[in-house]
């Protein structure tokens, strides 16, 4: 009877390990093998758009064709190095504003913690797409921006926010940084304080402090954040869309047009599956991050 109840016991430890690794295998390697093999293709006027990859002949169809046409053109690589920049632009203004609004509510008072996380997470409950609508009225050259610019006097005439570079990283900003101060929180609020005051005996000025003890032990929420932030940001189609104009030339949009405009589906893999792989490095950055945390800490 013990010997079946461990035996029970293993099987539901093994389905329990299991689990994640069949999420990854269905909605990401499936998916991702399926846009390599039409990546490999050649678009055709058809239902799909894409020749097969076995031939009526039983022969493999392949082509480099694709990947080849990326590196040879030069508005893809100037789209990718832009949405890099931008996402690294976006990502280290959510880090400079993200990470003074965790330390203060990781060191907010038990009864108020609550509330101002919920704060933080309240713009979750409202659509994605009319909290970016809303920042087109905010920012266009009658919005409230301009309008108060006008009151102050500082501006003369409405300038032009809407459809700039300016607005787009606010929009990224403002939309993404909950996903930088939600890990940076976790690690911070973790953080014990008698180490920052031992320090400060010891002579260490409150920069040096902060340097030398919350930094590092912040560092695993850093890249954390600095991680679900830059991912998305990479990708991130609606705000250049919106609030960017048509100049916004992000790799997003480029899928999309890829995709649905030109129904070049072959070339619109090929883009996806560079796109994967630019992000597979920062992921790569992450784990090999969290091991060093892990062996230093053991």
């Amino acid at each position: 009877m013990a010997t079946s109840v461990q035996d029970h016991d293993s099987l539901w430890q093994r389905l329990t390990i299991a689990t994640p690794y069949l999420w990854l295998l269905a909605f990401f390697l499936v998916p991702f093998v399926i846009i390599l093999k039409i990546s490999v293709a050649d678009p055709v006027i058809a239902q799909p758009p894409f020749t097969p990859t076995i031939d009526d002949a039983g022969k493999l169809s392949a082509t480099a064709d694709n990947f080849v046409f990326l590196l040879t053109d030069k508005l893809y690589a100037i789209t990718y190095l832009r949405s890099v920049m931008m996402a690294t632009i976006a990502t280290v203004l959510c880090l400079a504003l993200g990470f003074p609004m965790a330390y203060g509510i990781a060191r907010a008072r038990a009864e108020t913690r609550g509330l101002l996380l919920l704060l933080i997470v309240l713009p979750f409950w409202i659509s994605f797409l009319l909290r970016v609508y809303a920042w087109m009225g905010l920012l266009n050259n009658y919005g409230v921006l301009n309008n108060f610019l006008l009151w102050l006097g500082v501006i003369d005439q409405p300038i032009q926010i809407l459809y700039t570079d300016f607005a787009v990283f606010v929009g990224l900003t403002y939309s993404y940084l909950p996903f930088m101060i939600l890990p940076l929180y976790a690690t911070l609020e973790r953080m014990d304080l008698d180490l920052v005051e031992a320090a400060q005996d010891l002579g260490a000025s409150p920069t040096r402090a902060f340097w030398d003890v919350t930094w590092p032990l912040a560092r695993a929420g850093v890249v954390a954040g600095c991680l679900l932030v830059f991912i998305p940001a990479m990708g991130e189609y609606v705000i250049p869309y919106l609030l960017g104009g048509p100049e916004a030339l992000l790799i997003g949009r480029v899928l999309f047009d890829e995709f649905f405009v030109n129904r070049d589906w072959p070339l619109a893999s090929a883009v996806a599956v560079v796109l994967l792989l630019l992000l597979v490095v920062p992921i790569v950055f992450l784990q090999r991050s969290q091991a060093r945390n892990a062996e230093g800490s053991a």
